[in-house]
């Protein structure tokens, strides 16, 4: 049994308890029959009116519940279909209190979600709206008026910390840029003159608009201040250079040119202008020194020439080179050659340097081969012997491979520019093949030249013996003296006097023997070289 069971029977015990207790009272009152009736009837009402009370005040409660019930679940039911979860689940078989209390608690819980949705989705609009008002952008289109989902609220997210990097990005260009532009102003002396230049310079760096335009006219403003730089520094070098090559041509001496070394930098305006001015000093003077200036810069001429490998005819070609008018016309011919041998000197200088390393090259190779063919260099005791050997064998290698180098180069730079590349008047391949020529037949020449020698002193000494030598000391070669048979034989020979045959076979035998001695020592030699 129940406990409120067992309370009830006791309630009724009670209750009659009381009534046998009135009526004992009654009775020893002495209380007649009827107005016990009323009596009892009283108790009755009374007792009856407490209970119905107490039942109306439960049902009423019940009543209150059961509607609680109905709307929290219509209330749970929409915010589920505006938060977009899963409907709220009730117990199968649970108290008409216990669901009021789970579904109020649920309704509570659903609530707070919503109003932490919609207070997020405000502050991430107010975040959206500020970011797209510096940038120059579109606001994130979003549902105001609806509750967003996780999802949405995290792609907001995600959006709004995109637009802060592309902020922050744009800011830290705008910045750098910004510098730039005022460098360029003041290097330039350039005073802001538009009303976004004004903006830029002038106005706080957070009221700038950070939209792409903006920052695309900023780059292009920063590279017309750039190409206005570069033209006022390209401007400037070209009229120091001037001012370089009137001091050279003029001979200007340096404590003339130590006042205007301040302005040998920089590219400022009043840096260009006070250049200007050097230079048309300058040509004023050139113009009253036109001979020593025409001179110093035939000299420069001669040197192109050189680097350049002109021929002879290619020389001569420029008639004003001879000429001794000297006019302004003269210098402006000048003038314009030596720019144009500049010109020319730069666009081939890699080759130029590249047959000029050849021909450095090719004279040492052929200071190694004119030692290498001189027996005196068996005499060096300091070890030179040696290193020209190694030098000689390198030479050897790297002279074909710098040939071949040479070769390809050219013949790509005759393919694009359709023309020969002429040293010296005619093809670099054919002046090098000329050269080798030259090398082999020289060689060939000098060869012939001592077997040539060597035949006839050959033929002589079988005829007369060896010529006298003075007589060399080093140990193991004991020369004998032949001398004065030697002597006796030729002065008989010359004067036609007969001598005996055995002294002649005697003498000849000796003669034979010196000889023989020489030429074993001549031979060794040989073979070292």
């Amino acid at each position: 049994m129940r406990r409120s069971e067992v309370l009830a029977e006791e309630s009724i015990v009670c209750l009659q308890k009381a009534l046998i207790h009135l009526r004992e009272i009654w009775e020893l009152i002495g209380i007649p029959e009827e107005q016990r009736l009323q009596r009892t009837e009283v108790v009755k009402k009374h007792i009856k009116d407490l209970l119905d009370r107490m039942i109306a005040e439960e049902e009423s409660l019940r009543e209150r519940l059961l509607k609680s019930i109905s709307f929290c679940q219509k209330e749970l039911s929409t915010l589920c279909n505006e938060l977009q979860v899963k409907p709220f689940q009730e117990e199968k078989e649970t108290t008409v209190l216990q669901l009021e209390k789970d579904l109020r608690t649920q309704v509570e819980l659903l609530r707070k979600q919503k109003k932490e949705r919609k207070q997020e989705l405000n502050l991430l609009q107010e975040q959206d709206q500020e970011l797209c008002e510096i940038l120059c952008m579109p606001t994130y289109d979003v549902d105001s008026t609806s509750v967003p989902t996780l999802e949405e609220l995290n792609l907001f997210r995600q959006h709004v910390a995109t637009l802060r990097e592309t902020k922050e990005s744009r800011h830290e260009q705008f910045v750098s840029i910004k510098k730039q532009i005022i460098l360029c102003m003041e290097e330039l002396e350039h005073t802001p003159d538009t009303s976004f230049e004004k903006d830029i310079v002038c106005e706080d760096e957070s009221a700038f608009c950070l939209s792409l335009e903006n920052i695309a006219t900023l780059q292009k403003l920063l590279q017309q201040l750039e190409i206005k730089k570069s033209k006022n520094e390209a401007e400037c070098e070209g009229l120091r250079a001037q001012i370089q090559e009137l001091w050279d041509r003029l001979q200007i001496p340096e404590e003339e040119r130590e006042p205007v070394a301040a302005i040998m930098t920089g590219s400022k305006a009043k840096v260009r202008n006070a250049l200007q001015l050097e230079v048309d000093r300058l040509e004023e003077l050139k113009m009253q020194n036109i001979k020593q200036v025409i001179e110093t810069i035939r000299v420069e001429l001669a040197q192109f020439w050189d680097q350049c490998f002109y021929s002879k005819e290619q020389r001569q070609a420029f008639a004003p080179y001879y000429s001794e008018d000297y006019t302004e016309n003269l210098l402006h011919l000048h003038d314009a050659e030596i720019i144009r041998l500049r010109n020319y000197y730069e666009v081939h200088k890699e080759l130029f340097e590249g047959v000029q390393k050849w021909e450095e090259s090719w004279k040492l190779f052929l200071e190694f081969e004119r030692k290498a063919s001189d027996p005196s260099r068996f005499t060096n005791r300091g070890g030179n012997l040696l290193k020209e050997e190694k030098e000689r064998a390198k030479l050897q290698k790297t002279l074909p491979k710098l040939e071949e180098e040479l070769k390809a180069r050219i013949e790509k730079w005759e393919q694009e520019q359709s023309m020969a590349f002429m040293v010296n008047g005619q093809k670099f391949m054919e002046y090098v093949t000329e050269q080798w020529e030259l090398h082999r037949l020289e060689k060939e020449k000098a060869k012939q030249e001592r077997q040539l020698k060597n035949k006839r002193q050959t033929e002589a000494e079988m005829l007369y013996g060896s010529a006298p030598r003075t007589p060399s000391k080093r140990p193991g070669l004991t020369p004998n003296k032949p001398g004065k048979v030697r002597k006796s034989v030729i002065t008989s020979m010359c004067s036609g006097k007969k001598t005996p045959r055995a002294a002649r076979l005697r003498a000849n035998k000796e003669n034979m023997e010196l000889n023989g001695s020489m030429l074993s020592a001549r031979t060794f030699k040989g073979f070292q070289s």
